[in-house]
Parts: structure tokens; C-alpha cells; sequence
């Protein structure tokens, strides 16, 4: 059995001794370098564009522009993107590429002999610019008239995707409501902040392919969108991903694998046969990828005395920014989970995705379950207290369980665990006792913590989240397996395999993906984890496993790898030696949703559940919060690799820490003001909760592999609903927006005590 034991990584020793061959530290002497070069214009329209002073240059082999690609544009879900901006508009893409959206679409390439004389001839290149207006956010872009950021696009409004939930009779449950919640809601940017920013190498290999070698989430679709491109068949490019320093979604969508492809092609077009890398530094990493979505909710919820919900009605935007890049797909996830993990009899939701010229918004660990998330847990908390019933026991009356209709109106994937999931955090976080007395903390090695400035409370959170694609698209995994016996000549004479092969093209991008598919493998063959080679992420050796989202990837591997045993076992069991087992798997179909709303459907096959406890104090002088313990209970199914699953409960939650406490990413008319970690602050190692207890219930899935549930978003998404939960219950004050900063702590806390003096 494999199962359930913590195997140490196969790739943690290089990690850490620095042995790992990441994308960025590929480099010979012979290597080309290339420079993309930002438009730095938010919104405006290229009238021309002169790079003969940097193609001039000395030790300058190639500059790239619009003219170069054959189709010029791109996208993961819609081609709405130029892949590079230029006045030689190819008739052959949807999207004008004469227009820049973004500070950061990408203007040119330079390619030369040195990183510094690419740099220098890049700052060489003449453009001039036709001013167009900015649309900076949601309010300018919904203004009646606004400026189109995509005239293009059929819906003839910056408002480019509109979903809806019409579920019963809103009107009748709001009637006969008792108690009614009203709130508005904004929730933030958040940047991936992975450790390893963007780098690609690129070149043409031994069979003629135009080959990259990078980081991403998706080889196969990477494949796809760079033949589209440069207009070649699809087994004439090949994606291989090296070592992966984090992802979180950031890299989903593409950043350099159009272009190094286009690079590569070039060359080889030009007599040079040498091959070229890219790295971005932290900052054109942070200007230059999507973000987690900010956007905003209005919401009005309706319960009866008991506290059951009779309805909710909810007009939610996400700001898609300059391109759509997957914002249609996230905006799903808000739209389900904006009414939360509970039983809604009746329901009016509308949900838009918005374009602007702002930083685009695409994956990110959640896909939209925070967003949706922190406006329900903050509604259901604050019914409980209008309604005087504790938060746990109010969840007990309306969680979904096994039967329980979706707010679609179909009904749940079978093995709901919400309802075991929220007993075992209380029980855990001992919620009915009481808290301890406060203590003294402080932000400031120069201001002493004063115990009489603390107050202390504790919040409490629960979410549900889709495992696997959604809303129809097209979901899939393929495996390969081959088994070797002591000799394969020996033909009958093996019992039992004593080795095999794993062919996979499933991504890990620092979760320990490869780990869980060994032990997987391990467990389906009956070959010691020790005894399995694998080959991964190589479009050239492996089929499609899709993405490494969704908290899909082991749930979707685990299933073609149990398939491809079985086929390699009959394969054995026939006397092959070696014997070869091949399976896609392709898991019960989805549906779009209705375009009215009205009709139910069935969004996804799979979910995850989890809840959370947060106990903090804050300093009411200072505003400063510090987070004592944090209990997280996660259904995980079954437990492949205990220690990774923890470690996805603590990257998560300390991820999400971030997200709802300090990590402010300040965008002005379309720029990036604060695009390094100096002023953009994610967590240190001072800064991060004092303990996080991990509660693994193992509740079999009845469709996933082993039992298991895809598990590794989860913990992320109930998280600042519980903080902001504690936070109220600590000074009595509710916060509706974040991240929760001293300052926007002590504001909030400061306006509502003049607010009650003027009352009084």
C-alpha cells in the first residue's frame, strides 16, 4: 500500500541543494537573449513604429514586431489578445492589434547576443501613440456611453459576459422573510508572488519542432495557442516544463510562450541556429501577468426566524481588465458561490465580467470561490447575529448535504460532506468554550504592547468548490503506463511486474503533483513507488492530462492512471513484455448554464469542502491584527501523501493570510503603482498565524480515484470571511472590504466610533 504515506519528493532533494533545473537556469555560451518590450501604454492606439535603430545595433540578430506573426492573437478561452501591438493589423486575428489595452501588452522582441545589448536596442525602438481614453475600473467602464475596450466584441458593452441564477420566487421569500441582510462588498487584486518569475528557452529540436521550455500549467494548451500563432500543424510544436517555482494559476494563461516560439521560428527562418532564453525580473513579472480579480458584490439575503435561508438576490462584477484572459470561466465560480455552500429555495443572481484597461484578472488559486465566498460567509455571519443564533449552529440549518439541490437547481454530486466538515472545525477549534484572555501584541519593535489596546474574537467560515473543468468544457486526462518484469525476453515467466513506466503530462508546479501520481501508479500496479520511472510534462512523450487547476489534477490523473493499470495489466496478463497500458479518462459531462437562468443545469461532477476557525487579536490603537490559531477542515477523500496534504492546508491558508491582511496591490488609471515586494507585502515568516491545525476527514468521493477529493484550493477560500468574521466579533465593527491593513483597520474602527457618538 502506498496510499497514505508521506514518500518523500523525488524532486526535493535538488530543490533544496539548488541541483534543480528551473526554465530561468537554462543557459549555455551559445544562447541568444531576448527582450520583450512592454507598450507602456494603457490605452491608446499605435499610429507608428520604428526599430531600424535597434535592428542596427551591434550584436542584434532579430527584432520582432506585429508583422512577424503570422496570426496575431491568442488566448486561453477566447482569442481577444494581440500577441504583439503594431500599425501592420493582420486581417487573420479577430482582435485589432494596433491598439494597446494594457501598460504591459507587448510592443516588440529583441534577440542578441547579450541580456544587455537586447535591453539597450529595445530602449532604442520609436513608437508614437493616438491617446485613447482609459477606462480604469468598473465605474468608468459601465458609465451609459463609455469608450469600448473591445469594440470588437459582440456584447456591444465593456460588460462582455452576463450570468444568471432565476430560482423559485425571490419576490415571495423576501415577503415572507423575517430577517434581511443588505450589504455591499469589494474584494481585491491579489498577486501570484511565485518564486520563480517568468523564463522560457526556446529553439528548434532534433525533429524540426518548434520547441519551449518553460513554466506553465498546461503543456498541452500551451502547445495549442503557440501553433495557432505561428500557424503551424500542432505536432510542430512541442511545450516541455522544467522545474516549476509556483504557479497558483499565474501561470495558466500565457507570458512568454507565444513569443520564444515565434523567436524560435524566426531564427531558424534567419540561418541562425542557436537557441534563445528569456527571464523577466520581478517587476516586468508583476506588471506583466494576470491578477486574482477585483470586482464587487450588492447582495440582499432573506431568512426566516430560525435563521433558514429563504433567498437571495445578488448583482456581482468582476473586473476582467484588458482581456478576458479566463475571467468568463472565474466569473462561473463567483456566480455559484456568491449565494454559498448553502440550500437556496429561491434565488435572482446576475454576474458580469467587465473589461477595462486595467491589469487583467485570470486564475488564481479559487478561481473565484474567495470572491463569492467571502460575500456569502460574511452575509450568513451577519444573519447570525441579527438573528441571535451562534454561526456554527446556523450553518447546521441550511448546509447542502447528499439531495440537497445546487443553486442551479440540480441536485449535488453524491458525497456532501459540508455538514461532517463543519462539525469536525468546530470540534476542533472547541468553539463553545471560551476564548482566551487577550494579550499583549505589538507590530512595533519601538511601541510597547499595551494588553488594555487588545481585543480578541474568533470567526468562523465554510466553502464548497468545483474539482474539474465546468459549464461543458470539454474535460479529460490521459495516462500511460508500461510494466517491465525482472527480464522482459523472459515472456511468461514473471509473476509479477517489477518495474514500470509512467507517462504523464500533468504539471507540478511545486504541490508535489509528480509525487501523488508515483504513489498512484505505486498502488494501481502493485510496483514499489521506488521502482517507477516517470516522464512528465513533455507534449513530444505524453498525452493531454490538462490543467494542474481546478484542484483537478490528481482527482483527473488518478482516474487515467487507474485506467491505464488496468489496460497494462490485461496487457501482461496476454504474455506482452513489456506490457503497455494507454486510457483516457473523461469524467460525467457538464453543462453551460442557462442563459436565462431559469432552466436547472448541472455546472460540475465533483466538489471539495471546507471550514474554518480563525482566532486573532487586534490592537485598536495600532490596528494591527495577529492571528493566534487557525483550525482548517478539509474532506480530502483519501489521504494520498499525508505531509503534502498538510502542506497544502498551510500554503493555502498562509497564501490566503496575505490576500486578506496585507497584500495591497495599488492600481491607478491602469498602472501598477507598487510592482515590486517592497511595496507589495506578502507575509514573512513574523507575519504568518501562530499555528494552523489541519483536520483531514477522509469521506470517500464516490467518482474519484481511491475515494479521493481534489483538495489543494480549498483551504484558501473561506479564509478572509473567517479573519473578517474575528474581527468583528472582537471589536463589534464589520468590514466589508480588504485586504485588512493598520490603516484600513484603525479607519474603519475610528469611523465607527464617531458613528456611534453622533448617534448617541
Amino acid at each position: 500500500m502506498s496510499l497514505g504515506e508521506s514518500f518523500a519528493k523525488p524532486d526535493a532533494y535538488g530543490k533544496v541543494t539548488g541541483e534543480a533545473i528551473y526554465a530561468g537556469d537554462i543557459a549555455d555560451a551559445e544562447m541568444l537573449h531576448a527582450k520583450v518590450v512592454f507598450t507602456d501604454e494603457v490605452h491608446a492606439r499605435i499610429t507608428s513604429l520604428d526599430a531600424s535603430a535597434a535592428t542596427a545595433m551591434p550584436g542584434v540578430h532579430l527584432v520582432l514586431t506585429a508583422a512577424d506573426v503570422p496570426v496575431n492573437e491568442y488566448g486561453l478561452t477566447k482569442f481577444d489578445q494581440p500577441v504583439l501591438i503594431g500599425p501592420n493589423s493582420t486581417e487573420r486575428a479577430a482582435v485589432a492589434s494596433d491598439v494597446s489595452r494594457w501598460e504591459a501588452d507587448h510592443l516588440a522582441v529583441v534577440v542578441a547576443d547579450t541580456a544587455d545589448i537586447a535591453s539597450a536596442a529595445a530602449r532604442l525602438i520609436v513608437a508614437e501613440w493616438e491617446p485613447l481614453a482609459v477606462i480604469a475600473d468598473l465605474d468608468a467602464a459601465l458609465e451609459p456611453g463609455a469608450t469600448l475596450v473591445h469594440p470588437e466584441d459582440d456584447a456591444g458593452s465593456n460588460a462582455y459576459t452576463h450570468l444568471r441564477v432565476r430560482k423559485g420566487d425571490i419576490g415571495a421569500a423576501f415577503a415572507d422573510a423575517v430577517h434581511i441582510v443588505e450589504h455591499t462588498y469589494e474584494y481585491p487584486y491579489q498577486e501570484h508572488a511565485y518564486l520563480q518569475t517568468e523564463a522560457a528557452v526556446s529553439y528548434i529540436d532534433a525533429e524540426g519542432r518548434v520547441t519551449v521550455e518553460t513554466a506553465g500549467q498546461w503543456t498541452h494548451e500551451d502547445q495549442e495557442q503557440v501553433a495557432h500563432a505561428l500557424d503551424l500543424p500542432v505536432d510542430q510544436v512541442r511545450i516541455i516544463y522544467r522545474a516549476i517555482g509556483g504557479a497558483f494559476g499565474g501561470k495558466e494563461d500565457m507570458s512568454l510562450q507565444v513569443v520564444m516560439g515565434l523567436v524560435a521560428l524566426r531564427l531558424q527562418e534567419a540561418g541562425i541556429n542557436r537557441p534563445a532564453r528569456c527571464e523577466w525580473s520581478r517587476e516586468e513579472s508583476i506588471v506583466g501577468h494576470h491578477k486574482r480579480h477585483r470586482g464587487r458584490v450588492h447582495t440582499r439575503w432573506a431568512a426566516d426566524s430560525d435563521g433558514r435561508i429563504l433567498g437571495v438576490e445578488a448583482d456581482a462584477y468582476l473586473d476582467a481588465g484588458a482581456y478576458n484572459y479566463t475571467s468568463n470561466k472565474v466569473l462561473g465560480n463567483l456566480h455559484l458561490s456568491v449565494s454559498g455552500a448553502y440550500v437556496i429555495p429561491n434565488a435572482r443572481i446576475d454576474s458580469w465580467a467587465v473589461y477595462t484597461n486595467a491589469p487583467p484578472g485570470g486564475a488564481f488559486r479559487g478561481f473565484g470561490g474567495p470572491q463569492g465566498t467571502f460575500v456569502a460567509e460574511m452575509q450568513m455571519n451577519k444573519l447570525a447575529e441579527l438573528a441571535g443564533i451562534d454561526p456554527v449552529e446556523i450553518r447546521r440549518r441550511n448546509v447542502l448535504v447528499d439531495g440537497s439541490l445546487g443553486i442551479t437547481g440540480t441536485e449535488m454530486p453524491a458525497g456532501v460532506s459540508l455538514a461532517e466538515v463543519v462539525e469536525a472545525c468546530a470540534d476542533e477549534a472547541k468553539w463553545s468554550e471560551p476564548l482566551p484572555e487577550p494579550r499583549a501584541v505589538s507590530a512595533f519593535a519601538s511601541l510597547a504592547p499595551s494588553t488594555k489596546a487588545v481585543r480578541r474574537g474568533r470567526g468562523f467560515a465554510c466553502a464548497y468548490k468545483n474539482v474539474g473543468f465546468s459549464f461543458g468544457f470539454p474535460e479529460r486526462s490521459e495516462a500511460k503506463i508500461v510494466l517491465h518484469g525482472e527480464d522482459d525476453s523472459s515472456g511468461y515467466g514473471d509473476d509479477e511486474p517489477a518495474s514500470a513506466e509512467l507517462y504523464l503530462a500533468g504539471a507540478d508546479v511545486g504541490q508535489g503533483a509528480h509525487t501523488a501520481f508515483l504513489q498512484m501508479t505505486a498502488e494501481a500496479t502493485g510496483v514499489p513507488f521506488g521502482a517507477i520511472e516517470a516522464r512528465f510534462s513533455d507534449t513530444a512523450s505524453s498525452g493531454d492530462s490538462g490543467s494542474a487547476s481546478a484542484s483537478r489534477l490528481t482527482w483527473m490523473t488518478g482516474n487515467a492512471i487507474l485506467g491505464a493499470a488496468e489496460e497494462a495489466a490485461k496487457s501482461w496478463l496476454n504474455g506482452d513484455r513489456p506490457a503497455v497500458g494507454e486510457f483516457r479518462y473523461v469524467p460525467p459531462p457538464t453543462e453551460a448554464l442557462d442563459p436565462d437562468g431559469s432552466a436547472a443545469t448541472t455546472p460540475n461532477f465533483a466538489y471539495g469542502y471546507v471550514a474554518e476557525a480563525v482566532d486573532l487579536s487586534v490592537d485598536v490603537e495600532t490596528g494591527h491584527i495577529v492571528v493566534h490559531d487557525v483550525v482548517c477542515a478539509v474532506d480530502v477523500g483519501r489521504i494520498v501523501n499525508r505531509a503534502l496534504a498538510v502542506g497544502q492546508v498551510e500554503g493555502a491558508v498562509i497564501q490566503a493570510h496575505g490576500y486578506a491582511l496585507s497584500e495591497n496591490l495599488q492600481v491607478v488609471d491602469g498602472r501598477i503603482l507598487n510592482p515590486r515586494f517592497s511595496g507589495y507585502l506578502i507575509p514573512g515568516i513574523s507575519d504568518i498565524p501562530e499555528q494552523v491545525r489541519s483536520v483531514l476527514l477522509e469521506i470517500p468521493d464516490p467518482r474519484g480515484p481511491f475515494g479521493l477529493r481534489g483538495m489543494a484550493e480549498m483551504p484558501f477560500i473561506p479564509y478572509a470571511p473567517a479573519v473578517a468574521s474575528a474581527l468583528h466579533d472582537a471589536t463589534g465593527v464589520w468590514f466589508d472590504a480588504f485586504p485588512l491593513t493598520p490603516t484600513r483597520v484603525l479607519e474603519g474602527l475610528t469611523s465607527a466610533k464617531s458613528e456611534t457618538a453622533r448617534l448617541q
